[in-house]
């Protein structure tokens, strides 16, 4: 739940730079670039971390991480420097790399490898709810009411009561017990009809196509989902109307259509594999994106709401379908998975360089990105076993 708040209230820093800064939208979207651009950096370092010292050890980092990061939040503000704010959110996405690092391998080793797509969507719809808080929190604290120019107040008050939390449920965590998993997991036994004569869990990570494919996938998914949050509050500024703080709820709104779509998702995994849902869904959102380009007022801000339900599964699913297989080589497998999270630490920037003419038309370039995840759930998820 903490991740989710954590990577959603930059989506709010984004707009309120632009305004208190005087950044430009493409600008503003650097912000995204630090906070996703730590998931490439950190993501390697995570794992091999969570490999050495273990997987409530990796929490700890994690959350160390995140709450040092907020914490220089409040005198990167009182110095007015974008650079610094930068920094600090750097630092703090660290933190949230190493938290997905960790946790995507150990839900995946709580119980049966065949579940372990429901299991890690259910986790997900927690995050979920995290998701959903940020722009509460963010717009009730930043974008209320109007700001002059230097006007970091808000900023300050918020991240230092966020580093107070989430250290807090660091101390907390440190006495919690955590099962001892090992990187292997061995599965339940399967029926012979089920059970793989040739699986290659020995073979080298890179050998693994359906793993290389999630990468992709993983990345291409993650630079629509950023560019896509990046400029939603814009969207609804620029073209219903809407003030900063209720385009704000409204981005809110959007992100519990996500939470309920990966409980609905969790629930139809029971019947639709999920390679097949996920096929679906980047089809769903094809459509969605040609609605929101055109700007048609109310039609196309409701087409925006719904990218958020039908994201729903995507980033946990891809993960999930990725980590099949791998035997010794999940926790590795899990970091690469996380660096793909770079796709939105760069596509927001592209999508910038448009929305500085038309934010409406810069909704054409996630459908590159959906194209991409569509392929991965019709086809390219499949395990190779020779």
């Amino acid at each position: 739940m903490l991740w989710g708040v954590g990577v959603t209230m930059g989506d709010i820093l984004n707009k309120h730079f632009q305004e208190v800064l005087h950044v430009s939208k493409a600008d503003s979207a650097l912000v995204q670039l630090s906070i996703f651009g730590a998931y490439f950096v950190m993501g390697l370092p995570a794992g091999w971390f969570m490999k050495r010292f273990g997987y409530q050890k990796g929490v700890l980092l994690g959350l160390g991480l995140y709450a040092l990061g907020a914490f220089l939040m409040v005198p990167a503000a009182t110095a007015l420097s974008f650079g610094y704010l930068r920094l600090a959110l750097f630092v703090l996405a660290c933190g949230l790399a190493t938290l997905e690092a960790v946790a995507h391998p150990f839900l995946d080793g709580l119980g049966d490898p065949r579940t372990s797509d429901r299991r890690i969507n259910f986790a997900h719809a927690i995050n979920g709810i995290g998701a959903v808080s940020g722009p509460l929190i963010g717009g009730y604290f930043v974008l209320r009411g109007t700001h002059a120019a230097g006007d970091l107040a808000s900023v300050k008050i918020l991240y230092a009561i966020i580093g107070a939390v989430v250290g807090s449920i660091g101390l907390a965590f440190f006495f919690v017990t955590v099962p001892a998993l090992n990187a292997e997991h061995t599965p339940v036994a399967l029926a012979p009809a089920e059970a793989p004569t040739d699986l290659v869990a020995d073979k080298q990570l890179f050998q693994h196509r359906h793993f290389v494919w999630a990468c992709v996938a993983q990345f291409f998914n993650t630079a629509a989902q950023g560019g896509t949050w990046a400029f939603f509050i814009n969207y609804g500024v620029e073209y219903t109307g809407l003030t900063n703080d209720k385009a704000a709820y409204f981005f809110s709104l959007s992100l519990v259509g996500m939470m309920l779509g990966r409980f609905l998702g969790t629930y139809l995994m029971q019947f639709i594999a999920p390679n097949r849902l996920l096929a679906a869904v980047a089809v769903a959102n094809i459509g969605m994106c040609l609605v929101v380009a055109q700007h048609w007022g109310l039609v196309s801000f409701v087409a925006l709401i719904l990218l958020n339900f039908f994201f729903s599964i995507m980033f946990p699913t891809i993960y999930s379908l990725g980590l099949k297989d791998l035997g010794r080589h999940k926790q590795l497998a899990s970091s690469f998975i996380v660096m793909g999270v770079v796709g939105a630490a760069l596509f927001p920037r592209l999508m910038g360089l448009v929305a500085n003419t038309s934010v409406a038309h810069a909704y054409y370039l996630p459908i590159v990105c959906y194209v991409v995840v569509f392929l991965f759930g019709a086809r390219l998820y499949k395990v190779q076993r020779a």
